[in-house]
C-alpha cells in the first residue's frame, strides 16, 4: 500500500487528487493539508510514502519546504505538484531532494505512473516538465555563461531574496545610482530586460540555489 500526502491549499486540488485515487486499492490518501505548518505537524506523528507538495504554499515556500521535510524524513518520496512550468523551478525542486514534478493538468493514468516510478526509486517529471528542462539545457548550451564580479553576485542575491533597489543600496551602503548600474549590467550579461527573467536565467546557470 502507497501511503499518500497531499500539501496543497486548494481543495479543489485536492479532492480532485483524492477523486482520482480512491478506486485505486493499492493507494491511500492518508491526509491533505492546506500550509506548509500543518503539513510539518501532520509529519512529526504521520509520515507517509509520497508527498504530493504544491509549489506555491500560502505560509512557507515549497522548494525550502521540500529541503526541510528532506532534511528531517530521508525516506519520504517528494513530487511537485504545480501548474508552474518552469525549469528553474523544476531543477530547484530536485536539487533540493525532490522525486519527481508533476503538473496540475495531469491525468490519472500519469499520477499512478508518477506514484509507481518513484516509489522504485525512480525520478519523475511530467511530460510538458521534461520538454522545458530539456529547451533549458539547450538554451544554456547555446548562450556563453557570463562572469560577474563579486558585487554583482551580492546584489544578484539580494534581487533572488526580493529586495529592491533601494532596500539593496541600504544594505550594502551604497548609493541608489550604483546599485542601479549593477543592476544594469546584470540585465546586459544576461541580455534580458526584467528582474523576473535575469533571475530564471541566473538560476538556469546555477548563480543562485
Amino acid at each position: 500500500m502507497i501511503r499518500v500526502l497531499i500539501i496543497d491549499d486548494h481543495p479543489l486540488v485536492q479532492d480532485g487528487i483524492k477523486a482520482m485515487l480512491q478506486s485505486e486499492a493499492t493507494v491511500e490518501v492518508i491526509g491533505a493539508c492546506k500550509s506548509g505548518a500543518e503539513a510539518l505537524a501532520f509529519l512529526a506523528v504521520n509520515v507517509p510514502d509520497i508527498i504530493l507538495l504544491d509549489i506555491n504554499l500560502p505560509d512557507m515556500d515549497g522548494l525550502q519546504l521540500c529541503e526541510r521535510i528532506r532534511k528531517h524524513y530521508a525516506n519520504v518520496k517528494i513530487v511537485g505538484l504545480t501548474s508552474i512550468n518552469e525549469a528553474g523551478m523544476i531543477t530547484g525542486l530536485l536539487q533540493r531532494g525532490g522525486n519527481g514534478y508533476l503538473l496540475k493538468n495531469m491525468e490519472r493514468e500519469e499520477l499512478l505512473k508518477a506514484l509507481e516510478k518513484v516509489m522504485g526509486g525512480n525520478v519523475y517529471l511530467s511530460e510538458d516538465a521534461n520538454l522545458k528542462v530539456l529547451e533549458q539545457y539547450k538554451y544554456l548550451e547555446e548562450v556563453k555563461r557570463p562572469s560577474l564580479t563579486r558585487r554583482e553576485k551580492e546584489i544578484l542575491d539580494l534581487l533572488a531574496g526580493g529586495l529592491s533597489g533601494p532596500e539593496i543600496a541600504k544594505q550594502l551602503v551604497l548609493s541608489d545610482l550604483t546599485v542601479e548600474t549593477h543592476r544594469k549590467n546584470l540585465f546586459r550579461k544576461f541580455n534580458v530586460h526584467n528582474v523576473q527573467s535575469l533571475l530564471k536565467l541566473a538560476r538556469g546557470f546555477g548563480f543562485l540555489d
